[in-house]
């Protein structure tokens, strides 16, 4: 059965990313229609934060965050996150849409998870792994939405709720304040989680710090903070954040420990180079901003092409 709106709208895959994860979200896009039989069935929208006015305004502001208040900025490498719940609003709360992080990228055919039975649930998603995860916190970087069902999203108003301190962002992205009876769970390995094998279907390089296009970068991310497993690296990184700013003494991003995975973004990237869809000179604006790893040519040109 093909999913579509009553007015005949395709279900939509939006990928939702920022000026440092642009990159991402182009190869993301390339490699949902490279290994779809289906491409035609699907439209995707890349969400910018840039085209979200809403997100700005709040620049520096304190909002609540795992009990804690910190400041809002719009340039931090996970500034996309509210997008995650503006697809139905987007589809007009009709019809089907996936919404998944820029680091995450097909494997399979997302068109199999487009049109699955949703079971009557409003949105399907996995567990996160972890401490996260034992904690009950499920996995909003890859989501299938049955938009008409998610009409209670209002994403301007919920995110101006975390800065008047009535909605903490960890229970926001965790799906903590959805009706637990109408979330479903859909199989690991459409988000999975830095694996790559013959089950995956979308890989989710989530791992911030070993990302394979950022390698040897300054790590331009702040590390999450809790006072739930040992409160005193949170007050260390809080005092440190007070000190020396957001990204001092963080550290650099470390090579990806599965060299496959490695090789299957870049693989994906020199076939975006060779038809047009990126060029060297944005590649090597790219690295000036720091956004990707320096030696990114070099990595392309010894890098196998993938499989067709």
């Amino acid at each position: 059965m093909e999913h579509q709106t009553s007015a005949g709208r395709k279900p939509c895959v939006f990928i939702q990313t920022n000026p440092r994860q642009m990159l991402g979200a182009v190869v993301s896009e390339y490699s949902l229609r490279r290994n779809s039989k289906n491409a035609e069935k699907f439209d995707i929208r890349i969400m910018h934060t840039q085209d979200f006015p809403y997100l700005r305004e709040r620049e520096g502001q304190l909002y609540l965050r795992d009990g804690d208040r910190r400041a809002w900025l719009i340039d931090d490498l996970q500034s996309f996150t509210p997008l995650r719940f503006q697809p139905p609003e987007l589809m007009g709360y009709q019809g089907r849409a996936v919404v998944i992080d820029p680091d995450v990228f097909a494997v399979g055919d997302v068109w199999e998870l487009l049109s699955r039975d949703m079971e009557g649930h409003a949105l399907m998603c996995r567990p996160k792994s972890g401490n996260k995860g034992k904690r009950g916190c499920l996995a909003s970087s890859v989501m299938l939405l049955d938009c008409a069902k998610l009409t209670h999203w209002r994403v301007a108003d919920q995110f101006s709720e975390m800065f008047e301190f009535k909605r903490d962002y960890m229970d926001w992205v965790c799906l903590h304040d959805e009706d637990r009876d109408q979330i479903g769970l859909f199989e690991n390995h459409w988000n999975d989680f830095d694996n790559l094998d013959d089950q995956t279907r979308l890989i989710h390089n989530t791992k911030r710090k070993t990302q394979p296009w950022k390698t040897g970068l300054p790590v331009d991310f702040r590390p999450a903070d809790t006072f739930r497993l040992f409160p005193p690296r949170h007050w260390g990184r809080r005092a440190r954040r007070a000190l020396f700013g957001d990204y001092r003494f963080t550290g650099r991003y470390k090579r990806h420990p599965d060299p496959r995975q490695e090789q299957f973004f870049f693989g994906l990237l020199k076939e975006c180079l060779d038809q047009g869809l990126v060029t060297e000179a944005m590649l090597r604006d790219e690295m000036g901003r720091n956004h990707i790893r320096h030696d990114a040519l070099d990595v392309l040109d010894r890098v196998p092409g993938l499989p067709a």
